[in-house]
Protein backbone atom coordinates (compact mmCIF):
# COMPACT_ATOMS: atom_id res chain seq x y z
CA UNK A 1 0.00 0.00 0.00
CA UNK A 2 2.75 2.44 0.54
CA UNK A 3 4.31 1.58 -2.53
CA UNK A 4 1.08 2.52 -4.46
CA UNK A 5 0.89 5.72 -2.29
CA UNK A 6 4.70 6.69 -3.05
CA UNK A 7 3.98 5.90 -7.02
CA UNK A 8 0.77 7.39 -7.32
CA UNK A 9 1.43 10.17 -10.15
CA UNK A 10 2.62 6.54 -12.14
CA UNK A 11 -1.04 4.81 -11.22
CA UNK A 12 -2.60 8.24 -12.38
CA UNK A 13 -0.77 8.46 -15.37
CA UNK A 14 -1.06 4.65 -16.60
CA UNK A 15 -5.08 4.67 -15.62
CA UNK A 16 -5.65 7.69 -17.85
CA UNK A 17 -3.21 6.40 -20.83
CA UNK A 18 -4.94 3.28 -20.58
CA UNK A 19 -8.94 4.70 -20.89
CA UNK A 20 -7.52 7.34 -23.59
CA UNK A 21 -5.60 4.64 -25.34
CA UNK A 22 -9.31 2.50 -25.63
CA UNK A 23 -10.74 5.72 -26.82
CA UNK A 24 -8.31 5.69 -29.57
CA UNK A 25 -8.84 2.63 -30.67
CA UNK A 26 -12.66 3.47 -30.60
CA UNK A 27 -12.36 6.68 -32.95
CA UNK A 28 -9.82 4.43 -35.11
CA UNK A 29 -12.62 2.25 -36.03
CA UNK A 30 -14.97 5.01 -36.70
CA UNK A 31 -12.34 6.51 -38.74
CA UNK A 32 -12.14 5.56 -42.85
CA UNK A 33 -9.26 5.50 -44.60
CA UNK A 34 -8.40 8.71 -46.63
CA UNK A 35 -7.53 8.91 -50.21
CA UNK A 36 -4.11 10.29 -49.39
CA UNK A 37 -3.91 7.16 -46.51
CA UNK A 38 -5.15 4.50 -49.46
CA UNK A 39 -1.64 6.03 -51.67
CA UNK A 40 0.15 5.52 -48.79
CA UNK A 41 -1.05 2.24 -48.40
CA UNK A 42 -1.33 0.81 -51.89
CA UNK A 43 1.05 2.36 -54.08
CA UNK A 44 3.86 4.23 -51.85
CA UNK A 45 7.05 2.15 -50.84
CA UNK A 46 8.10 4.03 -47.60
CA UNK A 47 8.07 3.50 -43.76
CA UNK A 48 4.51 4.20 -43.49
CA UNK A 49 3.49 2.27 -46.17
CA UNK A 50 5.50 -1.01 -44.46
CA UNK A 51 4.04 0.08 -41.05
CA UNK A 52 0.18 0.06 -42.00
CA UNK A 53 0.85 -3.08 -44.18
CA UNK A 54 2.55 -5.17 -41.79
CA UNK A 55 -0.01 -4.04 -38.80
CA UNK A 56 -3.12 -5.33 -41.68
CA UNK A 57 -1.32 -8.24 -42.50
CA UNK A 58 -1.17 -9.41 -38.39
CA UNK A 59 -4.86 -7.80 -37.52
CA UNK A 60 -6.84 -8.14 -40.10
CA UNK A 61 -7.57 -5.02 -42.53
CA UNK A 62 -9.45 -2.84 -40.46
CA UNK A 63 -9.47 0.64 -39.48
CA UNK A 64 -8.11 -0.24 -36.25
CA UNK A 65 -5.45 -2.17 -37.77
CA UNK A 66 -4.46 0.85 -40.04
CA UNK A 67 -3.76 2.86 -37.75
CA UNK A 68 -2.78 1.06 -34.57
CA UNK A 69 1.07 1.28 -35.01
CA UNK A 70 0.26 5.44 -35.03
CA UNK A 71 -1.94 5.19 -31.99
CA UNK A 72 1.24 2.46 -30.56
CA UNK A 73 3.81 5.32 -31.20
CA UNK A 74 1.61 7.97 -29.12
CA UNK A 75 1.46 5.34 -26.25
CA UNK A 76 5.61 5.05 -26.42
CA UNK A 77 5.80 8.80 -26.66
CA UNK A 78 3.75 9.71 -23.80
CA UNK A 79 5.75 6.67 -21.67
CA UNK A 80 8.84 7.97 -23.20
CA UNK A 81 8.26 11.85 -22.14
CA UNK A 82 7.25 11.18 -18.71
CA UNK A 83 10.96 9.56 -18.44
CA UNK A 84 12.57 12.04 -19.77
CA UNK A 85 11.07 14.42 -17.24
CA UNK A 86 12.29 12.61 -14.20
CA UNK A 87 14.09 15.02 -11.43
CA UNK A 88 13.29 17.95 -14.07
CA UNK A 89 10.40 19.26 -12.02
CA UNK A 90 10.27 19.81 -7.94
CA UNK A 91 7.05 18.08 -7.64
CA UNK A 92 5.80 14.81 -9.26
CA UNK A 93 2.35 16.94 -9.26
CA UNK A 94 3.70 18.99 -11.66
CA UNK A 95 5.67 16.21 -13.77
CA UNK A 96 2.43 14.63 -13.90
CA UNK A 97 0.70 17.76 -15.31
CA UNK A 98 2.81 18.44 -17.54
CA UNK A 99 2.80 14.69 -19.45
CA UNK A 100 -1.25 14.93 -19.42
CA UNK A 101 -1.09 18.13 -21.06
CA UNK A 102 1.32 17.15 -23.15
CA UNK A 103 -1.06 13.37 -24.39
CA UNK A 104 -3.99 15.95 -24.76
CA UNK A 105 -2.68 18.41 -27.18
CA UNK A 106 -4.74 18.42 -30.09
CA UNK A 107 -1.90 17.49 -32.74
CA UNK A 108 -0.55 14.47 -30.62
CA UNK A 109 -3.65 13.43 -30.83
CA UNK A 110 -4.46 14.19 -34.43
CA UNK A 111 -1.31 12.79 -35.43
CA UNK A 112 -1.81 9.18 -33.57
CA UNK A 113 -4.77 9.00 -35.13
CA UNK A 114 -3.39 9.21 -38.75
CA UNK A 115 -1.23 7.60 -41.55
CA UNK A 116 1.19 9.98 -41.22
CA UNK A 117 5.29 10.43 -40.19
CA UNK A 118 4.13 13.29 -37.16
CA UNK A 119 3.83 10.65 -34.36
CA UNK A 120 7.11 8.94 -35.59
CA UNK A 121 8.91 12.05 -35.69
CA UNK A 122 7.67 12.80 -32.10
CA UNK A 123 8.69 9.91 -30.93
CA UNK A 124 12.06 9.32 -32.72
CA UNK A 125 12.58 13.36 -31.72
CA UNK A 126 11.62 12.31 -27.92
CA UNK A 127 13.30 9.28 -27.88
CA UNK A 128 17.03 11.21 -28.61
CA UNK A 129 16.26 13.89 -25.55
CA UNK A 130 15.99 10.86 -23.67
CA UNK A 131 18.74 9.19 -24.47
CA UNK A 132 20.77 12.70 -24.38
CA UNK A 133 18.98 13.68 -20.81
CA UNK A 134 19.82 10.04 -19.00
CA UNK A 135 23.38 9.91 -20.55
CA UNK A 136 24.75 13.22 -21.18
CA UNK A 137 25.92 12.66 -24.54
CA UNK A 138 24.74 12.54 -27.88
CA UNK A 139 23.32 9.39 -29.82
CA UNK A 140 24.97 9.60 -33.34
CA UNK A 141 24.09 6.68 -34.37
CA UNK A 142 20.05 7.57 -33.81
CA UNK A 143 20.61 10.55 -35.53
CA UNK A 144 22.17 8.88 -38.63
CA UNK A 145 19.11 6.20 -38.50
CA UNK A 146 16.82 9.54 -38.42
CA UNK A 147 18.30 10.81 -41.93
CA UNK A 148 16.68 7.90 -43.81
CA UNK A 149 13.32 8.07 -41.71
CA UNK A 150 12.00 11.48 -42.78
CA UNK A 151 12.77 14.89 -44.54
CA UNK A 152 11.81 16.38 -41.86
CA UNK A 153 14.71 15.68 -38.77
CA UNK A 154 16.42 17.96 -41.09
CA UNK A 155 15.12 20.39 -38.88
CA UNK A 156 16.71 18.38 -35.96
CA UNK A 157 20.14 18.45 -37.37
CA UNK A 158 19.79 22.09 -37.48
CA UNK A 159 18.75 22.60 -34.34
CA UNK A 160 21.89 20.64 -33.08
CA UNK A 161 24.07 22.73 -35.29
CA UNK A 162 22.95 26.21 -33.76
CA UNK A 163 23.02 24.12 -30.13
CA UNK A 164 26.56 23.11 -30.88
CA UNK A 165 27.72 26.56 -32.34
CA UNK A 166 26.83 27.96 -29.08
CA UNK A 167 28.09 25.56 -26.55
CA UNK A 168 31.15 24.91 -28.38
CA UNK A 169 30.23 21.47 -29.13
CA UNK A 170 32.64 20.75 -32.25
CA UNK A 171 31.49 17.30 -33.02
CA UNK A 172 28.05 17.75 -32.62
CA UNK A 173 29.27 20.53 -34.74
CA UNK A 174 30.26 18.67 -37.78
CA UNK A 175 28.17 16.11 -37.43
CA UNK A 176 24.78 17.96 -37.42
CA UNK A 177 25.92 19.71 -40.41
CA UNK A 178 26.77 16.67 -42.52
CA UNK A 179 23.49 15.45 -41.35
CA UNK A 180 21.41 18.40 -42.43
CA UNK A 181 23.39 18.24 -46.00
CA UNK A 182 22.67 14.41 -46.56
CA UNK A 183 19.25 14.86 -45.22
CA UNK A 184 18.75 17.58 -48.00
CA UNK A 185 20.40 16.07 -50.39
CA UNK A 186 17.91 13.13 -50.01
CA UNK A 187 14.91 14.19 -49.27
CA UNK A 188 15.81 18.25 -50.46
CA UNK A 189 12.79 19.92 -48.35
CA UNK A 190 9.23 20.49 -49.59
CA UNK A 191 7.31 23.61 -50.42
CA UNK A 192 4.46 24.53 -52.69
CA UNK A 193 2.39 27.01 -53.69
CA UNK A 194 2.49 30.65 -55.43
CA UNK A 195 5.12 32.93 -53.97
CA UNK A 196 2.73 34.55 -50.84
CA UNK A 197 2.82 35.24 -47.41
CA UNK A 198 0.73 32.49 -45.23
CA UNK A 199 1.70 33.38 -42.10
CA UNK A 200 -2.17 33.74 -40.94
CA UNK A 201 -2.47 30.09 -42.13
CA UNK A 202 1.00 28.99 -39.88
CA UNK A 203 -0.27 30.81 -36.90
CA UNK A 204 -3.87 29.11 -36.86
CA UNK A 205 -2.57 25.63 -37.74
CA UNK A 206 -0.13 25.94 -34.31
CA UNK A 207 -3.22 27.78 -32.40
CA UNK A 208 -5.24 24.54 -33.52
CA UNK A 209 -2.09 22.05 -32.59
CA UNK A 210 -1.90 23.31 -28.98
CA UNK A 211 -5.11 25.47 -28.82
CA UNK A 212 -5.33 28.98 -28.61
CA UNK A 213 -4.54 30.08 -24.87
CA UNK A 214 -1.87 27.22 -24.99
CA UNK A 215 -0.52 28.14 -27.90
CA UNK A 216 -0.25 31.85 -27.04
CA UNK A 217 1.74 30.82 -23.55
CA UNK A 218 4.12 28.87 -25.87
CA UNK A 219 4.70 31.88 -27.33
CA UNK A 220 5.55 33.61 -24.71
CA UNK A 221 7.56 30.67 -22.73
CA UNK A 222 10.10 30.65 -26.17
CA UNK A 223 10.51 34.54 -25.82
CA UNK A 224 10.86 34.60 -21.80
CA UNK A 225 13.72 31.69 -21.82
CA UNK A 226 15.08 32.58 -24.75
CA UNK A 227 15.87 36.36 -23.49
CA UNK A 228 16.17 35.66 -19.78
CA UNK A 229 16.31 31.73 -19.23
CA UNK A 230 18.82 28.65 -20.02
CA UNK A 231 18.56 28.14 -23.75
CA UNK A 232 18.35 24.34 -23.62
CA UNK A 233 19.10 21.63 -26.41
CA UNK A 234 15.03 21.19 -25.95
CA UNK A 235 14.74 25.51 -25.93
CA UNK A 236 16.54 24.98 -29.86
CA UNK A 237 15.13 22.15 -30.94
CA UNK A 238 11.57 23.72 -30.78
CA UNK A 239 12.70 27.22 -31.26
CA UNK A 240 14.33 26.49 -34.34
CA UNK A 241 11.38 24.39 -36.23
CA UNK A 242 8.71 27.39 -35.14
CA UNK A 243 11.04 30.49 -36.33
CA UNK A 244 12.01 28.38 -39.24
CA UNK A 245 7.41 27.69 -40.06
CA UNK A 246 7.14 31.12 -39.64
CA UNK A 247 10.31 32.66 -41.96
CA UNK A 248 9.51 29.71 -44.72
CA UNK A 249 5.77 31.08 -44.32
CA UNK A 250 6.45 34.62 -45.07
CA UNK A 251 6.70 33.40 -49.01
CA UNK A 252 5.24 29.97 -49.35
CA UNK A 253 3.00 27.48 -48.20
CA UNK A 254 4.86 24.56 -45.86
CA UNK A 255 4.10 21.46 -44.87
CA UNK A 256 3.17 21.76 -41.27
CA UNK A 257 4.17 18.17 -40.54
CA UNK A 258 7.66 18.93 -41.06
CA UNK A 259 7.64 21.44 -37.97
CA UNK A 260 5.19 20.89 -35.42
CA UNK A 261 6.45 17.48 -33.75
CA UNK A 262 9.80 19.37 -32.84
CA UNK A 263 7.76 22.24 -31.63
CA UNK A 264 5.50 19.67 -29.33
CA UNK A 265 7.98 18.66 -27.39
CA UNK A 266 8.53 21.71 -25.78
CA UNK A 267 5.78 21.23 -23.01
CA UNK A 268 8.26 20.47 -19.90
CA UNK A 269 9.94 23.64 -20.55
CA UNK A 270 6.13 25.61 -20.88
CA UNK A 271 4.94 23.99 -17.47
CA UNK A 272 8.28 24.60 -15.78
CA UNK A 273 8.24 28.25 -16.49
CA UNK A 274 4.71 28.19 -15.15
CA UNK A 275 4.90 27.00 -12.06
CA UNK A 276 7.77 28.63 -11.13
CA UNK A 277 5.84 31.96 -11.64
CA UNK A 278 3.34 30.78 -9.69
CA UNK A 279 4.80 29.70 -6.82
CA UNK A 280 7.32 32.71 -6.39
CA UNK A 281 3.87 34.41 -5.65
CA UNK A 282 2.15 34.91 -2.72
CA UNK A 283 -0.46 32.53 -2.49
CA UNK A 284 -3.20 35.98 -2.19
CA UNK A 285 -1.54 36.70 -5.70
CA UNK A 286 -2.19 33.06 -7.53
CA UNK A 287 -5.91 33.51 -8.16
CA UNK A 288 -4.72 35.36 -12.05
CA UNK A 289 -2.98 32.44 -12.72
CA UNK A 290 -5.47 30.07 -11.64
CA UNK A 291 -8.03 31.33 -13.63
CA UNK A 292 -5.95 32.09 -16.63
CA UNK A 293 -5.01 27.82 -16.51
CA UNK A 294 -8.46 27.27 -16.14
CA UNK A 295 -9.59 28.67 -19.25
CA UNK A 296 -6.84 27.42 -21.01
CA UNK A 297 -7.64 23.73 -20.04
CA UNK A 298 -10.97 24.38 -20.57
CA UNK A 299 -10.34 25.83 -24.17
CA UNK A 300 -7.85 22.66 -24.98
CA UNK A 301 -10.28 19.91 -23.67
CA UNK A 302 -13.07 21.76 -25.94
CA UNK A 303 -10.76 20.93 -29.01
CA UNK A 304 -9.88 17.82 -27.87
CA UNK A 305 -13.60 16.99 -28.11
CA UNK A 306 -14.13 18.59 -31.57
CA UNK A 307 -11.51 16.46 -32.81
CA UNK A 308 -12.47 13.09 -30.96
CA UNK A 309 -16.59 13.44 -31.26
CA UNK A 310 -16.66 15.76 -34.79
CA UNK A 311 -19.35 14.22 -36.56
CA UNK A 312 -22.24 16.04 -35.10
CA UNK A 313 -20.79 18.99 -36.56
CA UNK A 314 -22.22 17.55 -40.10
CA UNK A 315 -25.68 18.45 -38.05
CA UNK A 316 -24.67 22.53 -38.73
CA UNK A 317 -23.36 21.82 -42.59
CA UNK A 318 -25.20 23.00 -45.87
CA UNK A 319 -22.63 20.96 -46.78
CA UNK A 320 -20.98 17.33 -45.74
CA UNK A 321 -17.67 18.08 -47.86
CA UNK A 322 -17.47 21.70 -45.59
CA UNK A 323 -16.54 19.65 -42.58
CA UNK A 324 -12.61 19.16 -41.81
CA UNK A 325 -12.94 15.48 -41.67
CA UNK A 326 -14.86 14.89 -44.16
CA UNK A 327 -11.72 12.55 -45.95
CA UNK A 328 -11.79 10.48 -43.23
CA UNK A 329 -15.47 9.55 -43.07
CA UNK A 330 -18.36 7.86 -45.18
CA UNK A 331 -15.74 5.49 -46.91
CA UNK A 332 -16.28 2.05 -44.43
CA UNK A 333 -20.17 3.24 -44.57
CA UNK A 334 -20.52 3.48 -47.87
CA UNK A 335 -18.87 0.36 -48.79
CA UNK A 336 -21.11 -1.47 -46.07
CA UNK A 337 -24.14 -0.34 -48.12
CA UNK A 338 -23.14 -1.88 -51.60
CA UNK A 339 -22.35 -4.73 -49.94
CA UNK A 340 -25.24 -5.39 -48.43
CA UNK A 341 -26.89 -5.01 -52.03
CA UNK A 342 -24.42 -7.65 -53.79
CA UNK A 343 -22.60 -4.78 -54.82
CA UNK A 344 -18.61 -5.51 -54.96
CA UNK A 345 -17.19 -3.95 -58.09
CA UNK A 346 -17.85 -0.72 -58.79
CA UNK A 347 -17.02 2.28 -61.89
CA UNK A 348 -17.29 6.04 -60.76
CA UNK A 349 -16.18 9.45 -61.83
CA UNK A 350 -14.79 9.77 -58.61
CA UNK A 351 -11.30 8.46 -58.71
CA UNK A 352 -10.53 9.48 -54.98
CA UNK A 353 -13.66 7.35 -53.83
CA UNK A 354 -12.74 4.07 -55.91
CA UNK A 355 -9.26 4.03 -54.05
CA UNK A 356 -10.34 4.51 -51.21
CA UNK A 357 -13.26 1.90 -51.37
CA UNK A 358 -10.06 -1.11 -52.54
CA UNK A 359 -9.77 -0.79 -48.84
CA UNK A 360 -13.15 -2.06 -47.62
CA UNK A 361 -13.26 -4.67 -50.30
CA UNK A 362 -14.79 -3.02 -52.91
CA UNK A 363 -13.09 -3.23 -56.45
CA UNK A 364 -12.73 -0.73 -59.15
CA UNK A 365 -13.22 -2.11 -62.84
CA UNK A 366 -13.60 0.41 -65.72
CA UNK A 367 -16.15 -2.37 -67.50
CA UNK A 368 -18.40 -2.64 -64.38
CA UNK A 369 -22.36 -2.06 -64.90
CA UNK A 370 -22.22 -0.56 -61.29
CA UNK A 371 -21.82 3.17 -61.32
CA UNK A 372 -21.56 4.98 -58.17
CA UNK A 373 -21.82 8.95 -57.45
CA UNK A 374 -21.82 10.88 -54.26
CA UNK A 375 -22.59 13.89 -56.43
CA UNK A 376 -26.70 14.65 -57.48
CA UNK A 377 -27.89 12.84 -60.45
CA UNK A 378 -30.49 13.61 -62.49
CA UNK A 379 -31.21 9.93 -62.97
CA UNK A 380 -30.32 6.93 -61.10
CA UNK A 381 -31.97 3.38 -60.31
CA UNK A 382 -31.17 4.20 -56.68
CA UNK A 383 -29.99 6.34 -53.54
CA UNK A 384 -28.43 4.31 -50.64
CA UNK A 385 -28.39 7.38 -47.79
CA UNK A 386 -26.15 7.85 -44.51
CA UNK A 387 -27.98 9.07 -41.84
CA UNK A 388 -26.91 10.55 -38.72
CA UNK A 389 -28.92 11.35 -35.45
CA UNK A 390 -32.24 10.74 -37.95
CA UNK A 391 -30.49 13.97 -40.62
CA UNK A 392 -29.09 12.58 -44.08
CA UNK A 393 -25.87 13.52 -44.17
CA UNK A 394 -24.51 12.74 -47.50
CA UNK A 395 -26.55 10.17 -50.78
CA UNK A 396 -24.67 7.84 -52.67
CA UNK A 397 -26.22 7.80 -56.32
CA UNK A 398 -26.41 4.05 -57.95
CA UNK A 399 -26.73 3.63 -62.01
CA UNK A 400 -27.34 0.18 -63.38
CA UNK A 401 -25.02 1.22 -66.87
CA UNK A 402 -26.84 -2.54 -68.25
CA UNK A 403 -29.84 -0.43 -68.60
Amino acid sequence: MRHLTQNWHVNILGFVLFLFTAVLLLIADNLSISYKEALTFYDEKNLLHYLSNLSVYFLGQSNIALRFPFILFYVLSVILMYKMTADYFKYESDRLISVLIFMFLPGIIGASLLVNNSIIVIFCTILYLYYYRTYNRHNYVLLFIFVFLDNSFAILFLALFFYAMKNRQNQLFIISLILFGLSMYIFGFDTFGKPKSHILDTFAIYASIFSPLLFLYFFYSMYRIGVKGKRSIYWYVSMTAFLFSFLLSFRQKIYIEDFAPFVVVTVPLMMKLFFHSLRVRLPRFRDKHYKVAALTLFLLFVNVGVILFNKPIYLMLKQSDDHFAYNYHFADEIAQLLQKSNIYTVTSNDYKLLKRLEFYGIHTDKKSTNFISIKPLNVYDKKFQIDYFNTNILNIYYVNLKK
